[in-house]
């Protein structure tokens, strides 16, 4: 009889998933995770089951490990609700919102097959119609040949005509510029424009309540026709005045109208190129239409290649971006941010500071303090708007040519486009876009480059060099000329244009970059190619000689040298990799996401147990195993819990804690509910009953949240075993006793949990002493006093621990009665403990009553012992009641051998953390199960 086998793969283990055809199977799904590689086959459909499990694994360790920069949606918050569907509907919505570059916050709500009629072709030309929250889109069935995005902001009506047996189901858009689309062969037509008109109604609706409360903003405004905000008012020196007004005046014209960059004897032929040009783009508008919904077909993207021309560049950013819809939406945003960020100081202000004069330095508008000041506005009133992204190296460059052929306002709205629409998760902390898309790279390498990555085995090094291709657009490594025209391309083509370029650049030097030897030469092969890409109004570099020619030929060592033109090069990317579609694109980012976020958990990891290692005397094995411990229980909160306990105290710690901490030290916390779950798993000793272990595992996590964010992090949860498992008894007992007094333990703990059956205020404590007993309680204090004297003498760095009162006291005789629970000397510890606690009770009635007499003098002196004690609103002794410090506590603990060889016995970590293990695994079980049950 066959056996069945189960086990279980965390989507946290996962590093990596592939299709393989191996001798004994076809076609198989591997998956590898850190410890072994798995392959599954069989399938009924291989390629739905791989493009599922790829799904949920991207949803999963986004979740777990990039919750940063995820925005997910509701449903994909509950695992439990995750189906087949939602990830099919989730996988559209994904492609959609790429495709168009609409921003992440739209809903996808209806998909119909369509035909729209398209003037310029004189026919309808069959697609797919989308509709979301504030877009209507359509794509041709060639993805690329004819697209069409119709703001709902732009649209005055949508409305059913008379069907016929040549136009089946029409419908007709009408728009503000007096035009109209017409789509036929909707299925469904009735429930699409119903619903359709019910979300055009709404946005007509906020639109004019928006219009209307600026009107009511700007009637009591100053008519003033710019803006200027200062930082004080205090100026005494009128040439500091002047700056300061420039430094703060909103700039209403782009920067190239008055700095422009001209280079002898190119002026003629410049201005002959961009009046063809734009007369060739004034052509395209009478035909195609002018705006954001214009037809977008492969003849705009051939003039796009050709570069648009400057007095047009702007405008087409904005169209092509749809910025303009953003810009209109948010009538005097720009400003506001402006006016709240401008004066504001933060670790994003200071980094665009250090920056601005590194923004294209060689360009006259940015040696002006115009340019300066405007860059710096726009750069901090972003920062401002989106603290999570606030200021990324790289934000400069691109920033400062917005600013050049676009007014202010409209290049904030250009930036905000790029940052969050069209290079998603690129400007973040981590740069794990950008890392996803240097992985993509890879892979299109091997597939439309093999015999180049069949020469260069590590292609890891010219993704590594591409890697400002991607950030900067080309921006830092082509001339301007000609990387303006990248820019072009991709405002028209998104991401799909980088890559297609990048394709481009390496088959060009393929044969050079497979005869190099080392990474420095692949890397000046494609650096001296980059530097001769010029455009159609530069002169041309002058050709070598034909000896230089034949050395060059024949030395495939040698860089290319010569003039190479953008436009064609643009030409050429098209038409050799514009098959590549934006499907392909986002599936390899969802494939290749997975080993980049794991490959960072590694690098995250690594450095962290470093850094802890050097503070503990922890084994690095049980080290490994405890981060282990702690990260699964973070992502089990995660990714079961809500989101909202573990994730928000994250981000509030992000947004409030120490920046001079690493990101390694932050990496990972864990909130109380998560510690007390950890608490439970390692803690070397018992607590007597649950309810008192819940007790310390509560005032644990205040004593080890020093920062006061609700967060512990790993190095803090690790010093914490150290004392517990490797410190000597003087350290465990110092622990002990700070978990006993303030702040760990506060004043809301319940006070009739304090009474504990062995330990009772309204009873004597009765202990079994010799019958010489007051010979014998002096024999003790002689030795309480050397120990005193002894331990003084020992060097101690720390601050000295304040007084435990009489309360505190019970609570800590409470937990050692709870520890000795169950252990085979459990008779002789009790029986120490009691005799322990009778001696420190007795000190501590002497010497409350020998402070008796001197309570006046100490209430002139400003009472220096509850000042000493530190007890601010803590739980103050009063005056009933007496203290002991912990270095009377700690003698009376020496007496007792009993006590000394319990807490000097070695505890066994490694075997604690195996527990734990299988513990925590029941535990996911549990709510898998549970999770199972309430489908």
């Amino acid at each position: 009889m066959p056996k069945n086998i189960k086990f279980v793969i965390p989507w946290a283990e996962v590093t990596g998933l592939e299709r393989v055809s191996t001798a004994l199977m076809t076609e198989a799904i591997r998956i590898s995770t850190r410890q072994r590689q798995r392959e599954f086959s069989m399938f009924l459909n291989l390629d739905e089951a791989f493009g599922v499990i790829c799904q949920l694994a991207d949803i999963a360790l986004r979740r777990l490990l990039d919750s940063e920069g995820l925005e997910l949606d509701r449903v994909l918050q509950q695992p439990a609700r995750i189906t087949k569907r939602v990830l099919e509907e989730q996988a559209l919505r994904d492609y959609v919102l790429a495709l168009f570059r609409l921003p992440r916050t739209e809903k996808l709500y209806e998909v119909a097959s369509c035909a729209v009629w398209t003037p310029h072709a004189r026919c309808h030309t069959a697609g797919t119609l989308y509709t979301t929250d504030n877009y209507l889109c359509f794509s041709s069935r060639d993805e690329g040949s004819c697209s069409l995005l119709v703001p709902l902001s732009e649209v005055l009506s949508i409305e059913k005509a008379e069907s016929t047996s040549l136009l089946p189901n029409p419908v007709i858009v009408s728009i503000r510029t007096k035009k109209a689309f017409q789509l036929i062969e909707l299925q469904d037509r009735d429930e699409l424009v119903e619903s359709t008109n019910c979300r055009l109604r709404a946005a007509q609706w906020k639109r004019s309540m928006f219009r209307r409360k600026s009107d009511t903003k700007r009637s009591v405004s100053s008519p003033a026709p710019y803006y200027t905000f200062y930082y004080d008012t205090g100026y005494s020196d009128e040439e500091e005045m002047e700056e300061q007004v420039l430094r703060n005046t909103i700039n209403s014209e782009a920067l190239m109208t008055a700095f422009s960059q001209n280079q002898p004897g190119t002026d003629g032929n410049k201005q002959k190129m961009e009046l063809e040009k734009q007369q060739l783009w004034e052509d395209h508008f009478s035909e195609f239409g002018r705006g954001v919904h214009m037809f977008r077909t492969e003849k705009i993207q051939r003039l796009v290649a050709m570069g648009i021309p400057e007095s047009l560049r702007g405008e087409l950013w904005m169209t092509l971006s749809d910025a303009s819809s953003e810009l209109e939406s948010h009538e005097g945003y720009y400003t506001s941010l402006v006016q709240k960020s401008m004066g504001h100081s933060s670790l994003a202000t200071e980094e665009i500071e250090r920056d601005l004069h590194r923004s294209l330095p060689d360009h006259p508008a940015f040696q002006n303090p115009t340019g300066i000041a405007a860059l710096r506005r726009v750069l901090t009133a972003y920062a401002h708007r989106n603290p999570k992204i606030g200021y990324c190296q790289s934000m400069n460059i691109l920033a400062s040519v917005l600013l050049l052929y676009a007014k202010e306002e409209e290049a904030f709205w250009l930036l905000v486009a790029v940052c969050e629409r069209m290079l998603p998760d690129y400007f973040n902390r981590r740069v794990i876009g950008a890392q996803v898309d240097q992985s993509v790279f890879e892979e299109l390498i091997k597939e439309r480059l093999s015999e180049l990555a069949e020469q260069v085995p590590d292609l890891s090094t010219l993704s590594s060099v591409s890697l400002s291709w991607f950030l900067t657009l080309f921006l830092s490594v082509l001339p301007f000329s000609s990387a303006v025209c990248v820019v072009d391309c991709f405002f028209f083509q998104g991401i799909k244009a980088i890559f297609q370029l990048g394709l481009a650049v390496l088959e060009a030097n393929a044969a050079q970059l497979s005869a190099s030897t080392d990474d420095g030469q692949a890397l000046m092969i494609l650096t001296s190619f980059l530097d001769q890409v010029g455009s159609e109004e530069l002169p041309s570099v002058p050709s070598p000689p034909p000896a230089a020619e034949e050395r060059r030929c024949s030395d495939a060592d040698a860089p290319a040298v010569g003039h190479i033109n953008i436009t064609h090069l643009i030409n050429e990317s098209y038409q050799k990799f514009g098959d590549l579609t934006v499907r392909q694109i986002e599936r390899l980012r969802r494939l290749h996401r997975v080993q980049v976020l794991q490959a960072h958990e590694d690098t995250i990891r690594e450095n962290t147990l470093r850094l802890v290692s050097a503070d503990v005397s922890i084994s690095p094995e049980d080290l490994s195993d405890i981060y282990d411990l702690f990260k699964t229980e973070h992502f089990v909160s995660l990714y079961w819990g809500d989101s909202s306990s573990a994730a928000a105290a994250e981000t509030a710690a992000w947004k409030f804690s120490d920046s001079s901490r690493s990101f390694v030290e932050r990496q990972y916390r864990v909130d109380r509910p998560q510690l007390k779950s950890l608490y439970g798993l390692l803690a070397p000793w018992p607590a007597g009953s649950s309810q008192h272990s819940d007790t310390l595992a509560n005032r644990t996590f205040t004593l080890l949240d020093q920062d006061r964010h609700n967060l512990v992090t790993f190095k803090e949860f690790a010093s914490w075993l150290d004392t517990l498992y490797c410190e000597d008894l003087n350290e465990k007992i110092r622990l002990l006793y700070r978990l006993h007094i303030p702040p760990a333990l506060t004043e809301s703990e319940d006070d009739a949990s304090l009474k504990s059956p062995l330990l009772s205020t309204t009873r004597p404590l009765y202990v079994n002493l010799p019958s010489d007993g007051e010979a014998e309680v002096k024999d003790y204090q002689e030795q309480l006093k050397q120990m005193l004297q002894d331990l003084a003498k020992e060097k101690d760095v720390e601050k000295p621990l304040p007084l435990m009162n009489q309360r505190e006291f019970i609570q800590f005789c409470k937990t050692l009665y709870g520890m000795f629970h169950g252990d085979p000397e459990e008779n002789e510890l009790f029986q120490a403990i009691a005799t322990v606690t009778s001696l420190v009770l007795q000190i501590g009635e002497v010497g409350h009553r020998g402070q008796a007499p001197a309570s006046e003098d100490q209430e002139e002196a400003g009472a220096p012992e509850q000042a000493a004690d530190g007890r601010s609103g803590g739980s103050p002794a009063g005056e009933d009641e007496w203290t002991v410090s912990y270095a009377q506590i700690l003698a009376s603990l020496l007496t007792e051998q009993a006590l000394v060889n319990f807490f000097e016995k070695p505890l066994d970590l490694s075997a604690k953390i195996s527990q734990a293990k299988e513990q925590q695994y029941q535990q996911r079980a549990g709510l898998l199960t549970l999770q199972r049950g309430a489908r």
